[in-house]
């Protein structure tokens, strides 16, 4: 372990800019100076020990003048002092005035004041040196008995450090620790005394918790979890022991303290697989979730419900808890609805399908009453989607769920409204029986339609699937009453004008009101117009969104007027109703392309919406069988093929998970027998306590590290050449929010280098959080320097710098060594995700920074060439594979990932294969890659660009 290793229990700031002292100064401060100046003196000494100073001189001066004083300051300045002071000679032996540094800890031991006392306890547990330890032990061992917590608990944390050192200094240590645990009533004493029989002698551990097991629950918190931690290293050592303490934990499920309940829970899990340790678990989290405030706690004790659901035999059992884990959804925070909504929907089941959709139900129309928060359209729209993939998967339920959905038709947010809109169409196409509820839904809430894109989608469906004569009147009307008075261009003149009023006109009423309630003909002139902020309030919705230049729903609406005209041809035989019917709905085709070519309308209307028309008013003037075909029926079969697809894409998606969670057994694998497994075998599974320490200290053990290819080698840079006098080589550990650099620096030279230092400096989003100390190297001798890197978002970084040092005995300047620039490669931080379709177009339109990147590669192949793209960036593509299946020398294909700083990024491909430069000719086109920030946009660039040829190894 190198230094930067060891556990620090000590943090000193130094100022950057603050001058070393002379050891003169030093000395006479010291020697005669106040308290205060003994304390500054002494301070600046522990930093210049600590830079690699040696001052051999002034240790007898500390003992003579700054050893006896009673100051708390200074007595804790000291231990500091003593710790990292040299107390041994060159050869090893202990330094003789350390005797006298011993007798004064000696009486420190002894000293009436409890913080003293306890101080020194903690700085004994530092000690390395046997011989000074050696005469306090008396000392020590009569700490035990003193009268106050925090010196006894000191004392238990010594003499297990002492006997873990040194044993031979206190061979007794566990029983000593075992009479004392059995006595003391303090829960911090119990809990370090408990905690070193659990190191030091297990066996005696136990006999203590079989003495006291009914009393668990009684225990303070900090001694439970160390209980939870013994019970599950023996029963993971020793499987045999679990009948004997598994009652223990389920009590300990009910403990006051969240944390001891937290724990118990995880433990309880690895012990048994039983269905009821397993329900109880499960409600022992789901009860965490649901009290403790923290955000993070409840997204963190979310994970390991979702953990739980993974494996097959608990998942049945969870599926009982459904109602209980979406009582979390009372928390306001979104993530946490989410991961719940997320984690319901996977457990739904015939069985309970009915009271979640209840409970959904409810969810959505408290969001209609509660005031409008950013954080309730997105939570709305999360329910509307739940229930959409509820009914998909139970049809039953969606006639329960549709009539209180499409009450969001109507809804402001355009979001939630469209992911209704969307449900609503499947539902319509795969649920015959529930065709006419919807259809009469759709024209009680058409009215109240507010945003275009929604209107469009409703005139679609009501055009598609209005099949009676009446539901095709209905539409008719409803047209005519969000379109308001026809000709739009005569009555929008004349409200100009000021002929007519529009408070007095009646939208849905064929002929114009030209008279007052009174009797008399409306008179105004041009001049007293009303306001018209309050002639655009009056408008009919449909006539609005026209007045506004949006003549894409005009398009939308001459199809749907073709559509059931068409439809009411062939009803209705009344020749009379036929041509009355079609003339109404080409007259409204007429008048609304008259309004787009006239100058009232904010925009014109666009060439496109004019064809499309036009194109309806041919078909409707001449009615062929052929337009009758493509119309009312191709139309249709393209939304059940693209639904088809999808249901198809789900089925499988779905397939594969459930095959990953399966575990299959070949039928050569070798049978384990718990009874037969040698010790050592049966810590199979890996030990969850010890795997979260290493995860809290960023050592994350992963899996790939068994392939040698994979080695820490591979993540070495060299950063000076074999023929400077100093070599340095870095590897770079990238944690998640930071990178550790750890350095090897080698003296290469037969000179020893004084106040070798590392400096380093960052581009990008990196800081360095801690300038390395100095260093003394001897001839040839090396050393390993660490240095840690914050990282705060994702973007490409570059750490550069030199290395500085003096060579002893020389009179020249400072010598420097460049090093080699460190690149910090962004796809650590990069990770594939998935979104929809609607999701991915609105980043796409919301996010600023874009970079365009040009093709160039050797690859031939277009579907080869997006998968190393894939590869090289870590994107995943959306694309479903169908649509790329196939050759026809172009792909289009959209990839998103989002990096651990919770940064999107999308990228849109756009290749394609120029056959007529013959069949090895690479691919060429273009990558446009969106994100919010500019750094990730040109990092991700970047790497695209440097990644683009496939390489001949």
């Amino acid at each position: 372990m190198t230094a930067a290793e060891n556990v620090c229990y000590t943090l000193i700031n130094v100022p950057s800019d603050s001058e070393p002292p002379s050891e003169i100064s030093l000395k006479a401060d010291l020697e005669k100076g106040e308290i205060k100046a003994k304390t500054e003196a002494l301070k600046k000494v522990i930093i210049m020990i600590l830079n690699g100073e040696k001052l051999p001189g002034l240790l007898m001066t500390i003992i003579r003048f700054v050893l006896p004083l009673q100051d708390h300051t200074i007595k804790k300045l000291l231990l500091v002092f003593w710790e990292i002071v040299p107390k041994t000679t060159p050869d090893g032996k202990l330094l003789q005035e350390m005797i006298l540094v011993c007798d004064a800890y000696r009486k420190d031991l002894q000293h009436p004041n409890e913080f003293i006392r306890g101080s020194t306890l903690r700085f004994l547990c530092k000690l390395k040196e046997s011989e000074l330890l050696e005469p306090l032990m008396p000392a020590i061992r009569a700490c035990l008995e003193h009268r106050h917590s925090y010196v006894r608990r000191n004392a238990v944390l010594a003499i297990y450090t002492i006997y873990r050192n040194f044993e031979h200094l206190i061979p007794d240590a566990p029983e000593l620790i075992h009479d004392f645990l059995v006595n003391e009533k303090d829960a911090s004493c119990k809990r370090n005394a408990f905690m070193m029989l659990i190191h030091a002698d297990q066996e005696r551990a136990l006999d203590y918790l079989s003495t006291c097991i009914d009393q668990v629950h009684t225990f303070g918190d900090i001694l439970q979890l160390v209980i939870v931690e013994l019970i599950y290293k023996v029963c993971h050592a020793n499987p045999s022991e679990r009948a004997r303490f598994i009652r223990c934990i389920y009590n300990l499920l009910q403990s006051s303290s969240p944390a001891v309940k937290y724990e118990a829970a995880g433990t309880l899990v690895t012990l048994s697989s039983a269905p009821t340790a397993i329900k109880a678990a499960a409600q022992c989290y789901i009860d965490l979730i649901i009290k403790e405030s923290d955000n993070n706690v409840k997204l963190i004790v979310l994970d390991r419900l979702i953990e739980l659901k993974e494996h097959p035999t608990h998942e049945r059992v969870l599926q009982d808890l459904v109602m209980d884990i979406l009582r979390v959804l009372s928390t306001p925070d979104l993530e946490v609805r989410k991961k719940t909504l997320q984690l319901a929907l996977d457990l739904v089941s015939s069985r309970n399908v009915e009271e979640l959709v209840i409970v959904l139900k409810k969810e959505v129309i408290k969001t209609n009453n509660v005031t409008e928060h950013e954080d309730t359209d997105k939570y709305r729209q999360l329910l509307v989607r739940t229930l959409h993939s509820c009914s998909v998967r139970f049809p039953d339920m969606a006639a329960n769920v549709i009539p209180v959905l499409m009450e969001f038709l109507s809804d402001t947010n355009e979001a939630a409204a469209a992911d209704v809109l969307e449900f609503v169409r499947e539902a319509i196409q795969r649920f015959d029986t529930l065709r006419p509820l919807i259809i009469e839904k759709m024209l009680e809430v058409f009215h109240a339609i507010k945003t275009v894109k929604i209107y469009r989608g409703a005139l679609w469906i009501l055009g598609e699937y209005c099949s009676t004569k009446d539901d095709i009147q209905s539409v008719m009307t409803e047209v005519r009453r969000s379109l308001g008075e026809i000709p739009i261009v005569e009555n929008e003149i004349k409200k100009e004008t000021g002929e007519v009023k529009p408070e007095d006109e009646v939208s849905a009423a064929p002929a114009q009101k030209l008279v007052t309630e009174m009797g008399t003909y409306v008179t105004q002139s041009a001049l007293s117009s009303s306001r018209p902020s309050k002639k655009e309030e009056d408008r009919p919705p449909l006539r609005g969104f026209l007045m506004d230049g949006d003549f894409y729903v005009a398009a939308s609406l001459a199809t749907t007027l073709t559509k059931v005209a068409l439809r009411y041809v062939a009803i209705v035989q009344d020749k009379k109703k036929q041509n009355s019917f079609v003339a109404e709905s080409m007259l409204i085709m007429v008048t609304v392309l008259h309004l787009g070519k006239s100058s009232l309308p904010k925009k014109p209307i666009t060439d496109d919406d004019v064809d499309r028309i036009s194109l309806c008013l041919k078909v409707l003037s001449e009615c062929s069988p052929l337009m009758n075909d493509i119309f009312n029926k191709e139309c249709r079969k393209s939304l059940s093929h693209m639904l088809t697809v999808r249901l198809e894409e789900e089925k499988l998606s779905q397939k594969k998970e459930s095959e990953k969670r399966n575990v299959t057994v070949q039928a050569d694998d070798p049978i384990s027998f718990m009874q037969l497994t040698a010790k050592n075998e049966t810590s199979s599974k890996e030990d969850q306590f010890q795997l979260s320490l290493l995860a809290a200290m960023g050592n994350t053990q992963r899996k790939e590290a068994a392939d040698p290819l994979a080695s820490k080698l591979n993540k070495v840079t060299q950063l000076t050449g074999f023929s400077d006098p100093v070599y340095a080589e870095a590897y770079v550990h990238v944690n998640q929010y930071d990178i550790v650099l750890d350095v090897l620096v080698v003296n290469q030279t037969s000179d020893t280098l004084q106040n070798c230092t590392l400096e380093l400096a960052t581009l990008g989003d990196l800081k360095l959080v801690e300038k390395p100390s100095p260093l003394t190297l001897a001839p040839h001798d090396f050393a390993n320097i660490k240095a840690n890197v914050k990282v705060a978002s994702t973007e490409n970084g570059i750490i550069f710098g030199n290395i500085v040092y003096d060579v002893s005995g020389a009179a020249s300047d400072r010598n420097c060594v460049v090093l080699s620039d460190i690149h910090i490669d962004i796809m650590d931080y990069i990770q594939p995700a998935s979104c929809t379709d609607a999701e991915f177009r609105q980043m796409w339109a919301e996010f600023e920074w874009e970079n365009k990147v040009t093709v160039n590669t050797n690859i031939t192949d277009l579907n080869e060439y997006l998968q190393h793209i894939l590869r090289s960036t870590n994107m995943k593509c959306l694309t479903p594979e169908k649509a790329l299946s196939g050759f026809c020398g172009f792909m289009a294909a959209n990839l998103y990932a989002r990096s651990i700083f919770g940064e999107d990024a999308l990228a849109n491909v756009s290749i394609e294969k120029p056959i007529h430069l013959g069949p090895d000719a690479p691919v060429n086109g273009h990558i446009r890659i969106r994100a919010k920030s500019q750094g990730m946009a040109l990092s991700l660039g970047d790497k695209i660009n440097l990644s683009q040829k496939k390489s001949n190894i």
